[in-house]
Parts: C-alpha cells; sequence; structure tokens
C-alpha cells in the first residue's frame, strides 16, 4: 500500500509529533469481528478500545440479523450474512457520503494471512502490522458485497477490526474525512488511551467523521463546527450529557430504527428496542423543540425575544409577522424580561400533542466486553422500560449510569431488568 499506508496510520494513530501509539495499546485493536458463543448475534470484545468499531456494527448488526434468522437454518449462515450485510452497508454509506464512486477493502496480501486465532496478537505497532496487507478496489454494489462475503474470514482474523477501519477510512477517503474532522491533529484512535474518538464512531454510523452530536452546524469564533444534518438510521445517547459536557441533537436522538450507542467516559455499549414507534416521524413538538434548541446553543431552555420571529418563521407559524409576533411576544414573556421559554412556547402552539410511546415495553442492553457481564457471558440483559409523567410516583428504580443516559432522550424512563444486577454501561 506504500505511501498512502502511512497515511491512513497517521489519521488513525499519530498526533504530529509524537511518537504515535505503543505496541501495546495497538495489540488491544488487533482482534476479529467475532460472534459470542453464548449469544450468537452478539459479538465479543477482548479487551478496551476497539468499542468505537464494534458497536457501531453491533448497531448496524441488530436489525440485519432479525431479517436473516427467517431466511437461514444453519446459525453460521445467519452470522456470516448479518454481519456481511452490515460491513456492505456501512461500506456503502461511506461511499455515498464522499465524492469517491468505488469501494477500497484492505486484506492480508496473499501469502501473508497468518495461521493463527483471532485471539492472538500481532508484535509491534501498526507501521510494521500493516506491511503484509493489499488494498482491492471494486465498482458496483453487488461487487462490494460479493467482495465482502468472500473476505469474511479476513473480518474474522486476528485483524479483522483494523482491516475494516482501514477499509472504511480509504473508500471515504483520507482528505475528506480530513475536511470534515474538527481537529486534523487528533487521530481517530487516542494514542495514550486507545479510545475511539467521537468522529469515528460518528463516520461510521453516519458516514461523515464530523466530531461534534448537535444537530447541524454551528459558528463559535468565526468557526463553523459541523454537526449531524439528517436523522441518522441508528442512534447515539451519552453519559456526558447527563453531566452536562455535551448535548446531543434530535437527528441522533430519534434515529430510524430503536437501536441506540450509549456512550460512557471510556466504552461504547449498546440498547435496543423492538417498538417501532419509539422512533416514528418526527411530530409537530418534537420538530419544534428541534429547532427551539438550535437558537438555544446553550442548552439555556429559552430564547431571547428577539429570535423569536426567526424560530416562527423556521417552523411556519407565521402569517403577519409585525402584529402577530409582537402578540406572541405579549404573551409569552408577559413581566417583558425580554425571553421566551421553551415549555411555554410548546404549551401555546402544540397543546397536548401524545408522543404515541407505550407506557411500558421490552428493551435489551448489550455490552461486548465479556468482564462486563454476568460469568464473562456475553449476552444481552432484558428488561422493561417504564416511561412515566412528571408526576407519575408509581415506580422508582436504581439511579445508574444506563438509566442517567438514557434519561437524557426519556427523562422519566424505569427500567426493570431481567437480571439481579443492572447491565454495565462500562
Amino acid at each position: 500500500m506504500g505511501e498512502l499506508n502511512k497515511e491512513v496510520v497517521d489519521l488513525v494513530w499519530k498526533r504530529p509529533g509524537s511518537n504515535g501509539v505503543s505496541a501495546s495499546l495497538f495489540r488491544r485493536w488487533t482482534q476479529g469481528l467475532v460472534f459470542s458463543e453464548t449469544e450468537h448475534t452478539a459479538l465479543e470484545q477482548f479487551e478496551g478500545g476497539p468499542c468505537a468499531v464494534i458497536a457501531p456494527i453491533q448497531v448496524w448488526t441488530s436489525p440485519q440479523t432479525r431479517q436473516y434468522i427467517t431466511l437461514h437454518t444453519n446459525m453460521k449462515e445467519e452470522q456470516k450474512a448479518a454481519l456481511c450485510s452490515t460491513l456492505a452497508e456501512i461500506l456503502e454509506q461511506a461511499c455515498s457520503t464522499s465524492s469517491t464512486t468505488s469501494f477500497c477493502l484492505v486484506t492480508w496480501a496473499k501469502g501473508q494471512c497468518p495461521h493463527t486465532t483471532t485471539h492472538t496478537p500481532l508484535t509491534g505497532g501498526p507501521e510494521t502490522s500493516q506491511q503484509p496487507s493489499e488494498k482491492r478496489i471494486v465498482k458496483s454494489l453487488s461487487e462490494l458485497r460479493e467482495e465482502v462475503v468472500s473476505l469474511y474470514e479476513t473480518w474474522k482474523g486476528r485483524c479483522g477490526v483494523l482491516f475494516f477501519l482501514y477499509s472504511v477510512i480509504l473508500t471515504k477517503g483520507i482528505v475528506n474525512i480530513r475536511n470534515e474532522i474538527e481537529d486534523t491533529t487528533e487521530p481517530l484512535v487516542d494514542p495514550v488511551y486507545g479510545h475511539g474518538s467521537q468522529s469515528l464512531v460518528n463516520l461510521l454510523v453516519t458516514g461523515h467523521a464530523v466530531s461534534n452530536v448537535w444537530d447541524g452546524d454551528r459558528e463559535c469564533s468565526g468557526m463553523k463546527l459541523h454537526g449531524i444534518h439528517n436523522q441518522t438510521s441508528v442512534g447515539f445517547l451519552t453519559l456526558m450529557e447527563s453531566l452536562r459536557y455535551c448535548k446531543v441533537g434530535a437527528f441522533l436522538k430519534s434515529p430510524k430504527f430503536p437501536i441506540w450507542i450509549l456512550g460512557s467516559e471510556t466504552h461504547l455499549s449498546v440498547f435496543f428496542a423492538k417498538e417501532m414507534c419509539l422512533v416514528a416521524p418526527e411530530s409537530p413538538s418534537e420538530q419544534a423543540r428541534r429547532v427551539f434548541q438550535t437558537f438555544d446553543p446553550e442548552d439555556n431552555g429559552f430564547i431571547p425575544d428577539s429570535l423569536l420571529e426567526e424560530v416562527m418563521k423556521a417552523l411556519d407559524l407565521v402569517s403577519e409577522p409585525e402584529y402577530y409576533v409582537s402578540l406572541m411576544k405579549s404573551k409569552l414573556d408577559p413581566e417583558g424580561l425580554g425571553i421566551v421559554l421553551l415549555a411555554p412556547f410548546l404549551l401555546e402552539f402544540f397543546p397536548d400533542q401524545d408522543t404515541g410511546i407505550p407506557d411500558s415495553f421490552p428493551v435489551y442492553h448489550y455490552n461486548g466486553l465479556k468482564q462486563s457481564n454476568h460469568n464473562e457471558r456475553v449476552e444481552y440483559v432484558q428488561g422493561t422500560a417504564l416511561v412515566l409523567g412528571l408526576e407519575d410516583p408509581m415506580v422508582r428504580t436504581d439511579d445508574t449510569p444506563v438509566k442517567r443516559c438514557l434519561q437524557t432522550k426519556w427523562p422519566y424512563i424505569e427500567l426493570l431488568w431481567n437480571t439481579d444486577r443492572s447491565p454495565s454501561l462500562n
């Protein structure tokens, strides 16, 4: 792969002026995409780090797997079909969000594939490990799907995670990725702790390597900071929002499928349900909340009254600007404080809107790390979610990181798990 190989390595691993990542940290990423022996649709993660690739693949695999279960009688064939379909889907998305028209797949060079298990780490760092690799270029979707299936053993092998990550990067294009990343001096994988960046997670979930999770772009000191521009297929929620370090936008909070990556300080897991009504098309009140919050980037819960006309125009609520906006300012700010609060705004224009969410529904949690699962068996933890009202004291469950993470989307959610202990976010 020559000089291009160095560009990929630098993008993933290296800060300018640094020596790159240590061999021991890099070895944590040298594993294959393998399924748990106890949960046949759950991918297993051996050590901390590669969850930034494994969790996004898991969320894509979940709906795909449910499709294939009815088509195959052989478990191994189900797994192969689900995983390969997922990988092709992510590569297709990466290609569609760039100017490229071809797909690049990274694999072992002929005669170089090592005969070792997926648990056996490589020696050395990223620079030395990629010498025996090659790239294959395919031009069409049908070719892509065939090639991905033909490389199934590569994806399962000890560099499967890395080869797929490099395939996505080269398909998207290194220049395209650098143009989307906010700080191009920061690699996609932290060279000190080995955690994947938000840009890496966004790249695999949305096809765009943007560094932020809010809706749309924002201006800050003359800089344009890129966010998420469309509703995503799968979602993202983070414990960091409950700690007020960030604010996830509606596009990631309300995806097309009821599946969310959950982020803690150090790890990524997955939460999913089968109730499609959880991700019904955006209601008028939800749209209004999202638009209002784009004018309230600090998440204060209010906007200056001078912005009310712009919010109303964005929601097609203005018919006679001068008279109607002035009337609404007086009604929504009766004390003349110069601000408009979100709650009265929604109540005025969108009263009594039913969300359509059931009071309770089955939920599942996935954590790919063996040591984070009961008896070190990677299995889905099943439970029941209760979405209560503000004044409803019916049930109050434990305050856990998983619950605090989910409360950033459903503020009054309660969780009753079928196991003795709550699932771990880490």
